[in-house]
């Protein structure tokens, strides 16, 4: 059906690739008349049986077709080029969509439920039957097939916002499989737990859309780069024979079509300015080549590999901050001599979880050389 629906909707360019902008279009539409059905069927059936479970879940079904309608007004922004006010293109307004459905989930689950819990206290009487059963089965069925769905959408374009619609989807067949666990005790042993199944149910509609709040902010904050990204374009750097290190990798997300790269790369400094730019020209080709970003920009840091004095120190100091996280790495390092005294500046980069501040950092570093050297020490967290 998936295949169907795509082959039917979804138009490739001559080199066979279809854009993001049309998937999510065609995963909106789904969304809406699939939720919007699910909701009618539930609505109608809770108010036949009196159960609030399914009322509960007819809501859930409700909040997923407003937010599948968010997710269309989504991609359709998304798909805009980029203009004056916006250079980078309209690729966030993916996570915004994402935020607001991940709100409305959750103030929606906090208003069934305050109604499950005062179910409990004054529980409703129930009518169900087999035709309820078979209702809530379809129901899950449904919602399994639309789970299936929205995962093959985000495999096909990378949306961690159509993840999270899968994710959800899935959530909904366990609420949905809640409510229906309430009409068959109702109906085999005759006891009302529908307030409690229509909590449970609340809660995991809460939880879900905290879930998916968390990943539609994480992009917006400024995460941390993807690992696996960060070692390939480190890999390609150091592929350059000129190359003897890499390190302030920056990576920006502005949407999942354009990625902004800024980087340091450490060369000899008896290279010419001209077969500086080259190297760099070269490393920034090979890195949009691959699709790892769409834009990078590289700062040159000349290293002077022929000073032994600046090179016993540098190894002096990685020496001394290996003992105390092996982690730890120094860059940008050099020795300026003057006529009294002579200078040390470099920069550490320290990982995040390491107790010590930076005072006690450059105070560690500092009490491990030499005391008449000035020492300029920047630190960096990553």
């Amino acid at each position: 059906m998936t295949e169907l629906l795509i082959r039917l909707f979804i138009h490739r360019d001559s080199d066979g690739t279809a854009s993001r902008h049309e998937y999510g279009v065609l995963a909106g539409v789904v969304g809406i008349c699939c939720n919007i059905l699910l909701t009618v069927f539930k609505i109608v059936t809770g108010i036949v049986t009196g159960a609030v479970s399914i009322a509960t879940d007819a809501v859930n079904n409700l909040s997923d077709a407003v937010s599948s309608i968010v997710t269309l007004i989504g991609f359709k922004i998304t798909g805009k080029p980029a203009d004056r006010e916006h250079p980078y293109g309209h690729g966030r307004a993916e996570y915004l969509t994402g935020f607001i459905i991940a709100a409305a989930v959750i103030a929606v689950a906090l208003t069934l439920l305050k109604e499950s819990v005062s179910n409990i206290f004054n529980p409703n009487k129930l009518d169900v039957s087999i035709t309820t059963i078979i209702i809530l089965v379809v129901s899950i069925l449904i919602k399994l097939w639309m789970s299936l769905f929205y995962t093959r959408i985000a495999g096909k374009i990378d949306s961690e916002a159509m993840m999270a619609t899968a994710v959800d989807s899935r959530s909904d067949c366990i609420t949905t499989g809640v409510a229906l666990i309430g009409v068959i005790v109702m109906l085999v042993w005759n006891v009302n737990i529908d307030g409690y199944a229509g909590a449970i149910v609340a809660v995991f509609v809460m939880i879900s859309g905290f879930k998916s709040a968390q990943e539609t902010i994480e992009p917006l904050l400024g995460r941390a780069p993807d690992k696996e990204l960060t070692y390939r374009i480190t890999d390609i750097a150091l592929s350059c024979n000129e190359v003897l290190g890499v390190h302030d990798i920056r990576i920006h997300e502005y949407g999942h079509d354009i990625i902004i790269v800024s980087m340091h790369v450490e060369m000899p400094y008896s290279l010419s300015l001209t077969d500086a730019h080259r190297i760099a020209d070269h490393i920034e080709r090979a890195v949009t080549q691959q699709k790892l970003a769409t834009e990078i920009t590289i700062h040159v840091d000349p290293v002077n590999t022929d000073d032994e004095e600046m090179l016993t120190l540098r190894r002096t100091v990685s020496e001394h901050l290996m003992e105390l996280d092996r982690r730890i790495t120094v860059h940008d390092f050099r020795l300026i001599r003057g006529e009294h005294h002579a200078r040390l500046v470099f920069e550490v980069l320290v990982p995040y979880d390491l107790a010590m501040d930076d005072d006690s950092i450059r105070e560690y570093i500092t009490g491990n050389l030499d005391g008449e050297l000035i020492c300029n020490i920047t630190v960096d967290r990553e």
